[in-house]
């Protein structure tokens, strides 16, 4: 059976910054694209944190809602809410079975979470996703690397997806900045 997946998402931290970007794809199956202009970053509680997500849209939707509660739970603590998700993703029965991931950032910290139980926060402060994700890790490290103080995280943001979507089938130029 054909499933809908494919996209990108893209965070940096920088120069006191932070910011996210995703494209708007959805593909169904490899070779039609049934929507262009998707919104898969989002801000949640109350505007302090970005959330993004790859994978099933009806399971990220879950994830939204289950990261935000715990986030509510643990009072804002971005850490100890991913790590209760994953704990919780990985170990249970039916949400073990969804097939997504997230990207989830505030100013202190982003972190990837996945269902296997890993949060992964990186050494440079740049993480990407989804079909694009290599291509646009690739373009925003050299960015951060080369533009240094020229670009903000919403530049980087921005091009580092603009670079994937010419590279990866996956992913569009219906781009979504979002930053706090």
């Amino acid at each position: 059976m054909n499933e809908f997946h494919a996209t990108t998402i893209f965070a940096i931290h920088h120069n006191g910054e932070c910011s996210m970007s995703g494209d708007g794809q959805v593909t169904f199956g490899n070779a039609v694209v049934m929507k262009h202009t998707a919104k898969k970053v989002r801000k949640i509680f109350n505007g302090r944190v970005l959330a993004g997500f790859a994978g099933s849209v009806a399971d990220a939707f879950t994830l939204f809602e289950m990261f935000e509660a715990k986030l509510e739970e643990y009072n804002g603590n971005l850490q100890r809410a991913a790590v209760e998700l994953a704990k919780q993703w990985r170990s249970d029965k039916v949400l073990r079975k969804l097939e997504a991931m997230l990207i989830v950032m505030n100013q202190e910290d982003i972190l990837l979470v996945s269902g296997t139980g890993e949060v992964i926060e990186p050494d440079d402060g740049i993480l990407a996703i989804g079909s694009g994700g290599n291509y646009a890790l690739a373009a925003g490290r050299s960015l951060k690397k080369y533009a240094g103080d020229h670009l903000s995280a919403k530049e980087i943001a921005k091009a580092s997806l603009e670079i994937a979507a010419e590279i990866c089938v996956y992913t569009n130029h219906n781009i979504i900045v979002e930053e706090l």
